[in-house]
């Protein structure tokens, strides 16, 4: 065998390996592109299909997904004031608010307790539906006048209303008389 040869075996090996080094490249841009759709894609209110990602397309795609906003399913967004007042122990109160934000993916419930005691719900909520909100809240137990500090416990629910997770968030609740 001449030298020859062996290079020019050398440079096909070479070309070989540096197509495939190219080749896996562009296999984990695409694949890591099409990760990032799956992960941060918004739900839509019409049935949205994926979008096939070719190396044409991939910078539109990436700015499209940027300039969604996007809640992941199980994950919630707060939107609720964190101090409710009464004006007695079993009146509505007329400032605490809460919302599912049409951003959530998900029903959500929640249950209000005593910091000291959360084995018993000092208010149970209906489930809120996305894009819903409660106001004109009442307690279920009656508190005598005072300040107090509670968590407030959401379960975010599947259609079935099966607890996906949950979420704590601290309220201070005060009772003027």
């Amino acid at each position: 065998m001449s030298t020859g040869n062996l290079n020019q075996e050398e440079k096909k090996g070479g070309k070989k390996t540096l197509s495939i080094v190219i080749l896996v490249l562009i296999i984990l841009v695409m694949a890591g592109v099409i990760a990032y759709l799956l992960m941060s894609r918004k739900p839509a209110e019409e049935e949205r299909r994926n979008v096939v990602v070719t190396p044409d397309n991939v910078e539109e795609v990436i700015q499209q997904m940027e300039e969604e906003e996007y809640v992941a399913p199980g994950y919630y967004t707060v939107t609720m004031n964190f101090d409710w007042h009464f004006a007695a122990g079993d009146a509505v109160s007329e400032d605490a608010y809460v919302e599912n934000a049409v951003e959530n993916t998900n029903a959500v419930y929640l249950d209000l307790f005593l910091a000291e005691d959360e084995e018993n719900a000092i208010y149970k909520s209906p489930v809120i539906p996305v894009g819903s909100s409660l106001e004109d809240i009442a307690l279920d137990t009656p508190l005598s006048a005072g300040t107090y500090d509670c968590v407030a416990v959401y379960h975010l629910v599947d259609d079935d209303q099966n607890t996906i997770s949950t979420l704590r968030v601290t309220v201070t609740v005060t009772v003027d008389n």
